[in-house]
């Protein structure tokens, strides 16, 4: 516990920083850019002054999704000093629930307020994106719907943190979306999803034993294994796709320096045992670092695409 007794203020924000779950960050950010990174192609005009807006709507929005996954999480039983999943803040007694619980609805108020910005630029399609964003985010685990526990997790993670997203950063930019702009988000929607999976295989018997259905839960271990490893291979399988297609251009051959990355994780998933589980400790932040380093690569293709 934080020494609160010499930098009892210092401390405190120590705390709340860990709660933010910074580690987290670029999952949420990458498809910002990637709609930012597609906008360049774009013939008409850019409105680059949104872009500031868009950013911080979309972490007021993860950071609040964050708190009242903790929330539920805890008050649920689901997070505990035994698992590995949340900030541990509650289960450490770090925070007070109600503290958490406030501070996420606050901040969901406040990405909604700044959020009508872009509304009020882009119109009616921008309050529907924004608001399939702020439904997703409370309702992950959110009262009355939770759709984390019923096994619905992983799909809406791939439908938010891919192609909703990536076409709301387009469209806020441009006012526009595109056959192009929903074919990229699909590998990124799948490596968010890939994170969520190996976080519930990871999890599988302590979410179990709290009574809540995970997809990785329903599907049984070897089941989730082939799930994330589906989720891996079908993000190349569509960047392939739009290399054949020229949906997307040539440079964006530059993911595949992952691939390494990837056999990696795919043998650790693979060779898991349920009396092992901390073969499977990090694999989510594994999962999450081949999630970022394709994201950049991808990024970069799309800029090089664009300019030269």
């Amino acid at each position: 516990m934080p020494n609160t007794t010499t930098h009892p203020q210092l401390s405190k924000v120590r705390i709340w920083i860990r709660a933010v779950r910074l580690f987290a960050f670029p999952a949420t950010l990458v498809p910002v850019f990637v709609g930012a990174a597609l906008a360049i192609s774009y013939p008409g005009l850019v409105m680059w002054k949104l872009f500031p807006l868009v950013l911080v709507c979309t972490l007021l929005f993860q950071i609040a999704t964050n708190f009242l996954n903790d929330y539920f999480d805890f008050k649920k039983g689901i997070d505990r000093i035994d698992t590995f999943g949340s900030s541990g803040v509650l289960p450490e007694g770090l925070l007070e629930p109600r503290q958490i619980l406030i501070a996420g609805l606050i901040l969901f108020g406040l990405g909604a307020l700044l959020g009508l910005g872009l509304v009020v630029v882009r119109g009616r399609p921008m309050l529907v994106l924004g608001l399939i964003g702020l439904a997703g985010g409370y309702f992950y685990t959110g009262w009355p719907v939770a759709y984390k526990y019923f096994g619905l997790g992983d799909i809406m993670v791939l439908i938010l943190l891919g192609p909703v997203m990536i076409i709301g950063s387009y469209f806020a930019l441009t006012g526009s979306c595109s056959s192009t702009v929903i074919y990229t988000s699909l590998p990124f929607g799948l490596l968010s999803a890939a994170i969520m999976a190996s976080n519930n295989l990871r999890d599988i018997e302590h979410d179990r034993a709290a009574g809540i259905k995970t997809l990785a839960g329903i599907l049984g271990r070897q089941g989730a294994k082939a799930e994330y490893i589906t989720l891996l291979i079908g993000a190349y399988v569509c960047v392939a796709l739009m290399l054949l297609t020229k949906a997307a251009p040539l440079w964006s051959i530059l993911v595949f320096i992952t691939l390494p990355i990837v056999i990696q994780n795919i043998r650790t998933v693979k060779d898991s045992k349920p009396d092992s589980p901390d073969t499977l400790a990090l694999i989510d932040v594994r999962t999450a670092q081949l999630h970022l380093v394709f994201s950049v690569a991808f990024i970069v293709a799309l800029i090089l695409g664009a300019l030269v």
